[in-house]
């Protein structure tokens, strides 16, 4: 069962060269046959927003160990965040970063440019990246713009996507020293409010607004955002993702099971914002699906709250949460595959990407929606092998992973061989 644009087949697939040549029930014969019956074929997973930590953090992971879970978790593509060490702010360290995915990522890649006070020429003149990346509050890494006169004249020369990670730096500072002598990472939701992610994002609307730049705001996780989204004027440049923990995972309980584990930078949130940004998302005010994965070891992360970092690991997980959902009729497969494949594709015009049509890249994700497998610790293709759903029973799985027309996982093994290319953007 084919997932098609508009519908769901019974067809045959056919690949030439890296790419979908046919698709019917009567197709010339192939070198290769793989037998899908049972099993329904899905456009490769296109996780937005992950951080492979290479170069700077190879401890934690680098672009092929997170490549690696992405293949096993069905993501074909996958776009990478620059806060590295040091930063992706130049031409030249974002000419050396595809270098390194060339060499090591067994799926196709792409990747945002930082942002700074001085970088402004560079940003508009780097080559094929997905976007530029706003840090509006502080998180892990040395990327930050918070002043509104910068902000304003990034968003006003240029005309590349601008993907903002809305937090607003006043109200977390002031937050934080209202509360610093506590150390409890239950804190660490109210430190970054409703409020910081609120102001900040009203922020990034208003400039996106007024100078027309296309704008993606990141991981959006309060109930408020989704409100202010949803009365914005027609014709407006305006997207936004949502992870799938801001919708699974809520406080206070994550953080009484999970500890520090569960912190994370936007935080998660109650059950009240859970919902609704699991409304948003079936409303199509949020158009994406993204993990943010972002990987620490269990010793950084086991550390008190206030030197713990922030962050959670995800990409390998995040089809099967969603294939789950599918199986409880929470949603449908043709909405997962709108938002883990053919929206985040068409947001940032990536060629050849994100559904399955004649012509475009034979990136494919077979998955069994009868399998049932428990998150485990210890199991994981990530380096740091841990999960905030270790024990948690999933329905529906990825057991094939194809990135332009190769094999690169199949029964839980990765074939560390297969190398990924190079994501074209159109903009």
């Amino acid at each position: 069962m084919v997932v098609l644009p508009g519908s769901i087949q019974g067809v045959d697939v056919s690949v030439i060269d890296g790419r979908i040549s046919a698709i019917g029930c009567e197709i010339p014969e192939a070198g290769e046959v793989i037998d899908a019956e049972g099993l329904f074929l899905l456009p490769g997973i296109i996780d937005p927003q992950v951080h492979f930590r290479e170069p700077g953090a190879e401890h934690k992971e680098d672009l092929h160990s997170g490549s690696c879970a992405a293949a096993a978790g069905g993501v074909t593509s996958f776009l990478d965040m620059p806060n590295n060490s040091p930063p992706v702010i130049t031409c030249e360290r974002m000419t050396g970063k595809k270098l390194l995915a060339a060499e090591k990522s067994v799926v196709n890649y792409g990747f945002f440019m930082g942002a700074t006070p001085e970088n402004l020429e560079e940003l508009n003149k780097v080559e094929n990246v997905c976007g530029i990346k706003i840090f509006m509050g502080s998180s892990t890494g040395d990327l930050l713009v918070d002043n509104p006169d910068v902000l304003e004249k990034i968003f006003a020369d240029g005309t590349r996507l601008i993907a903002v990670h809305a937090e607003d730096e006043s109200i977390l500072q002031a937050n934080k020293e209202l509360l610093k002598d506590i150390a409890d990472v239950r804190l660490h939701s109210r430190i970054r409010d409703e409020s910081a992610a609120l102001k900040a994002t009203k922020l990034a609307v208003r400039l996106s607004l007024k100078y027309r730049r296309r704008l993606h705001i990141l991981h959006l996780t309060t109930e408020d955002e989704c409100d202010f989204l949803r009365r914005l004027p027609r014709g407006h440049r305006i997207s936004t993702e949502v992870c799938p923990q801001h919708f699974t995972l809520t406080v206070p309980e994550c953080y009484e099971q999970l500890g520090t584990l569960a912190q994370m930078n936007p935080p998660l949130r109650t059950k009240r914002h859970a919902d609704a940004l699991w409304q948003a998302l079936k409303d199509g005010i949020i158009d994406c699906i993204a993990t943010d994965h972002a990987p620490h070891t269990l010793v950084e992360k086991e550390q008190p709250y206030g030197k713990a970092p922030s962050g959670m690991p995800g990409v390998e997980t995040s089809l099967a949460l969603m294939l789950d959902r599918v199986n409880r009729n929470s949603c449908t497969l043709r909405e997962v595959v709108c938002w883990m494949s053919e929206s985040p594709a068409k947001l940032y015009q990536m060629q050849g990407k994100g559904s399955i049509e004649v012509g475009q890249d034979a990136d494919l994700v077979l998955v069994d929606m009868t399998l049932k497998k428990t998150v485990t610790n210890g199991q994981l293709h990530t380096r740091v092998n841990w999960s905030p759903y270790h024990g948690m029973e999933l329905q529906g799985w990825p057991v094939r992973t194809i990135v332009n027309g190769q094999t690169v996982f199949l029964n839980g093994e990765v074939d560390k061989s297969v190398r990924g290319r190079e994501i074209c953007f159109a903009s």
